[in-house]
């Protein structure tokens, strides 16, 4: 097996193994959002990750420090990662699982023009009319129709775009990065800073309990966002976001055990259909190609203030 196929087929491994940290991280964000704001939890779970991250980077073998040769491509990464934590989670305190679902099924559309036009990977024919299955699959998932749009709605869509664009980032800086912990650090950190600056304001008691969901959460986002970076330097950026709705099958037990959301017989066939299609341009990703599709996509011009 050649070494791009290796590496592509890791990566899908890793984005499957990716999608069930992540969704469990999701369950845990619908149980905390009845009752606590995202400031709160943020705050918290953001100084966890940034702990773990310390604690990662003193392993042997780990210790590289947390420099970055991207500084403004981080900054972007962070900043959007921010604007997708807060708006996801709104969401889910708004919305229904497979409604929420329905948004992140939107990301591989918006991540094939993003990763066109910021990382040099045009998608092929075939692996655009992939993504429009993938998308016409999110159209069974949501149950009422796209006419009864909402602010639940408006805040998925917003996460979708932010959370994409990091993504893309994250690929961006995994080209000319070798510390994939460093883009774990600094959204987080991020995060926790700015979160920590408004919450004196809003604050509410917790119980042992909840403090135990926090940490969870913590811990689970830790380990989908090293793999998710991993992940995004073996694979296309565009064959990775397809993948993640493999999330739906995660979110669709956790919504049913976990919140009595029972969806109905269109939402599983939407999510076939999605998962097809991911499946599809992860086998496009290293399928044979001819001359002049075969070389590797060229390595994108540094932003401005990167050195």
């Amino acid at each position: 097996m050649s070494r791009v196929r290796t590496q592509s087929l890791l990566g899908a491994l890793l984005v499957v193994i990716y999608t069930g940290l992540i969704a469990s991280a999701d369950g845990i964000t619908k149980v905390l959002a009845g009752g606590y704001g995202p400031v709160q939890i943020y705050a918290l779970s953001g100084a966890v990750v940034v702990l773990l991250c310390r604690l990662a980077d003193r392993l042997p073998g780990q210790r590289r420090g947390f420099a970055t040769s991207c500084p403004r491509a981080t900054a972007l990464r962070s900043l959007a990662t921010v604007i997708a934590a807060i708006c996801f989670f709104q969401a889910f305190r708004l919305l229904p699982f497979a409604e929420v679902f329905v948004f992140i099924g939107l990301m591989p559309l918006l991540a094939g023009a993003m990763s066109g036009a910021l990382l040099n990977e045009p998608v092929r024919p075939a692996a655009w009319l992939a993504l429009l299955a993938g998308f016409a699959g999110m159209l069974f998932l949501f149950p009422r129709g796209l006419a009864t749009v909402s602010a639940g709605h408006l805040l998925a869509l917003m996460a979708a775009v932010a959370g994409t664009f990091s993504m893309t980032m994250a690929r961006y800086i995994g080209r000319f990065e070798a510390k994939p912990l460093v883009q774990v650090f600094y959204p987080n950190l991020c995060l926790c800073l700015l979160m920590l600056l408004l919450v004196p304001f809003v604050w509410q008691p917790m119980s042992a309990g909840d403090v135990g969901w926090v940490l969870a959460y913590a811990l689970l986002l830790f380990a989908a966002r090293w793999l998710l970076v991993v992940a995004l330097r073996l694979l296309a950026s565009y064959a990775v976001t397809p993948l993640m709705n493999l999330q739906f099958i995660w979110m669709a037990v956790i919504g049913a055990l976990g919140f009595g959301e029972y969806p109905p017989l269109t939402t599983y066939v939407g999510g076939l259909v999605v998962v097809g299609s991911g499946l599809y341009l992860v086998w496009d990703q290293f399928a044979p190609r001819g001359p002049q599709t075969a070389a590797q996509p060229t390595r994108p011009a540094r932003l401005r203030t990167d050195p």
